[in-house]
């Protein structure tokens, strides 16, 4: 099962290319922060607008740099069931722990259609597969009586479930298998989803306090409910890493830490403009330095 924070990993990127010594820096500091498991080349990686060949590249270059340490798991989910397919292979051919697989995208598929995707993808690789419902961006969202279904496959293991509504996950948490791990998808709503029944998150904000995610997240599994409102003492810096589109404001909050050499992103992506900056440089006034 896999459970705790995962950090989705964001490309740096410095004059359009990869900037492998800002994503080596990066790792290191989520290793040294105890992080639990990593997402590489996810939506928070940008992983629409980086080439095969960088995809592989990026996986490569993290496995490498883990060695093994903790569990990765590879973005590759796409529109096309195909390329998913295609792209898993290759990617489990990879010492990973399995792939992360988005709800297709612009399609806009029906139900029957998605259990049909992930049925087939699941089909097709030899690692553990993970859904990924993220309506906010596939507009198509995982009904619960298909992650029930999906659940049932031998290999499908879990879902990244970032839809903020919790009452799409409280409707199947308790029909699925004890092992599927349940993971949130939105860092502001992880903890009362990991005091519901969720096995952990997948987050952003652990890019910048690692340490203090794995600390609070543990709390919540142990079903602490102290921790809710320390957490949400935690709200306003957390929420201005929502300010724009991810990862742009996470990679901004990185670039003025210099734990990467800048906040460049890819277009269609822009950087913030500067009354964005301002906001988010307000919300983490009173941010210690948690990780």
């Amino acid at each position: 099962m896999f459970k705790g924070v995962f950090t989705a990993l964001i490309t740096p990127f410095m004059n359009g290319d990869i900037d492998w010594e800002s994503l080596a820096q990066l790792i290191d500091l989520q290793l040294k922060g105890n992080i639990q498991g990593l997402v590489v080349c996810g939506t928070t990686g940008e992983s629409a607008t980086l080439t095969e060949e960088e995809q592989f590249k990026i996986l490569d270059f993290v496995c490498d740099r883990v060695a093994n340490k903790i569990p990765i798991l590879f973005g590759s989910g796409t529109n096309n069931t195909s390329k998913t397919i295609e792209l898993s292979k290759k990617a489990c051919e990879r010492d990973i722990a399995g792939v992360l697989v988005v709800v297709p995208y612009y399609n806009k598929p029906t139900q029957q259609g998605l259990i049909a995707h992930f049925s087939a993808v699941a089909d097709n690789v030899n690692k553990p597969v993970v859904l990924y419902n993220v309506p906010g961006r596939t507009v198509t969202s995982l009904a619960p009586e298909s992650v029930v279904t999906l659940a049932q496959h031998p290999n499908i293991v879990g879902i990244k479930e970032a839809d903020a509504d919790l009452n799409n996950f409280s409707k199947y948490k308790h029909r699925i298998p004890d092992d599927f791990s349940l993971l949130s998808g939105d860092d502001e709503s992880c903890i009362n989803f990991c005091l519901l029944g969720g096995h952990g998150v997948i987050s952003v904000c652990s890019h910048v306090a690692p340490q203090k995610m794995v600390e609070w997240v543990t709390r919540a599994l142990e079903k602490e409910e102290s921790v809710r409102d320390e957490f949400r003492q935690q709200q306003r810096w957390i929420s201005s890493l929502y300010i724009s589109s991810n990862p742009v404001p996470v990679k901004y909050a990185l670039s003025k830490r210099s734990i990467i050499g800048g906040d460049e992103v890819r277009l269609p992506l822009v950087t913030m403009d500067d009354t964005l900056k301002a906001q988010q440089d307000l919300a983490f006034q009173d941010f210690k330095e948690l990780s």
